[in-house]
């Protein structure tokens, strides 16, 4: 008798952690959600550099005149240096290998990233010219960007809200009752961030491209997606 008491307790008490989100008198619960989509102002490029020397050091070297030239000519894009991350840089051994024998350096290789803001996306392709002709390796990839993010954000959260309130008094209202006082609120957002670039992979251009006299190339730009879903449980009034 104790076992089976003992058991029925442990179930009811699981049976009341599960629902207690949900209060136990009348109510309604209901999902609002909103999008709004905006065309970018905005591109964050991200850089590679690299170049591979007989010594460490003048690998390095290398790297950073070439992340100069670059930093030098910024200003032609209204970029100034709050808007560029250009701190990390990496080096390492190349080797090659041959069986039976000692492993061999052949060189050395280093590395650097960057991160370039641009406030102008009009001047994008002009940009990605200019870093290919300083040998920049590779852009690895663009982020796309609104000035009015959080702006947008604020919008498309009330739309959400307002989704849920009128969903919430049309159902109400249809089994002639009315809503009361909010019980509870989970709300979640997100922003849709497009690139350039198949499958957000890197993509390589050498700086020769940049030297042709092929025609600039042309860059459709994808809208970002602001969204927003909020959960809401009222009351309901009879």
């Amino acid at each position: 008798m104790k076992l089976f008491t003992c058991i029925l307790l442990l179930s009811f008490s699981a049976f009341t952690f599960a629902n207690n989100s949900l209060p136990t008198h009348r109510h309604i619960s209901v999902t609002g959600s909103a999008e709004l989509m905006a065309m970018p102002d905005i591109a964050v490029i991200h850089l590679n550099v690299e170049s591979e020397q007989i010594t460490s050091l003048d690998a390095k070297k290398e790297v950073d005149q070439r992340v100069n030239n670059l930093l030098d000519g910024l200003a032609d894009f209204g970029v100034d240096e709050d808007s560029v991350s250009a701190s990390n840089i990496s080096t390492e051994i190349r080797r090659t290998y041959s069986r039976g024998e000692q492993d061999k350096i052949e060189g050395y290789i280093a590395r650097r990233t960057l991160k370039v803001t641009l406030n102008d996306i009009d001047k994008l392709n002009a940009f990605m010219d200019f870093a290919l002709s300083v040998k920049i390796n590779a852009i690895r990839n663009i982020e796309l960007k609104s000035s009015d993010e959080k702006k947008l954000q604020q919008e498309v959260n009330a739309l959400a809200v307002n989704s849920a309130k009128s969903k919430g008094k049309s159902l109400a209202n249809a089994f002639d009752a009315e809503l009361g006082a909010i019980y509870s609120i989970n709300a979640s957002s997100n922003q849709s961030h497009h690139r350039y670039g198949a499958n957000n992979e890197a993509y390589k251009m050498r700086s020769s491209m940049a030297d042709s006299a092929a025609k600039p190339g042309r860059y459709l730009q994808e809208n970002i997606v602001f969204s927003a879903t909020i959960d809401v449980v009222f009351d309901l009034e009879l």
